[in-house]
């Protein structure tokens, strides 16, 4: 339960930024506001967070992390543009489109995955653990007795990808429901096979930065 706030905090301080702030402040402040604080956070709570490397070569896993990325970048469009409306886009400044660009690329890939992928699924993952030996009141015991720190590089449950992909898909809206199922569920594979959230980080970051620049180039920002 002590981790909780230094995982979750960078999360909820861009998810409360997003919906608090907007339509009172220009787009612009919001994301130098996001820019500034997030990373702060994340600066504060790295002491707190599991490594972001695992027992596999580093260099290998960000090279794994571009290709996912770009089948991530794939599967979000192709899930995602049944459920939207051309019309409904607007174009950005290209201030607040750079804004955007390097929040998208360069923070939330690092906040969600190390709350997504390096929290949530740990905690699930140790929960049905747990559960299976029949410990009473499992989820308490995964929240408090258990380390996510002794999680495996790479282990995993059906259950915790389950439960980590579907909070995954609840901070998104209704809409990319789809989409955010299927990458997380991707993102879940990723983990598994490189064992490590370099790749994971990379692969976000990768996707983030691929939907933003086809968004301004070919002008659907319906889908941003």
């Amino acid at each position: 339960m002590d981790l909780l706030i230094p995982y979750a905090a960078p999360y909820f301080a861009y998810v409360f930024f997003s919906s608090v702030l907007h339509d009172k402040l220009p787009e612009e402040i919001i994301y130098t506001i996001k820019l500034v604080i997030v990373p702060g956070l994340l600066i504060w709570a790295w002491k707190w967070y599991i490594p972001l490397t695992g027992p596999k070569n580093k260099w290998i896993s960000c090279l794994w992390g571009i290709v996912f990325g770009i089948i991530g970048l794939v599967v979000w469009c192709g899930s995602y543009t049944p459920f939207t409306n051309p019309e409904d886009g607007a174009p950005w400044s290209d201030l607040g489109f750079i804004l955007r660009l390097l929040t998208a690329g360069f923070v939330v890939p690092v906040f969600e995955e190390l709350f997504m992928r390096g929290f949530v699924f740990r905690v699930a993952l140790q929960w049905d653990l747990l559960r299976r030996q029949k410990t009473p009141k499992a989820f308490s015991a995964a929240l408090d007795k258990a380390s996510i720190f002794d999680v495996a590089p790479g282990q995993w449950t059906v259950y915790a990808i389950v439960i980590s992909t579907i909070i995954f898909a609840a901070g998104h809206i209704v809409a990319e429901w789809p989409a955010a199922i299927a990458y997380g569920v991707l993102m879940a594979l990723l983990w598994i096979f490189r064992k490590d959230l370099i790749s994971c980080i990379v692969a976000h970051g990768v996707t983030n930065i691929g939907l933003a620049l086809y968004v301004y180039y070919f002008g659907h920002w319906e889908l941003w």
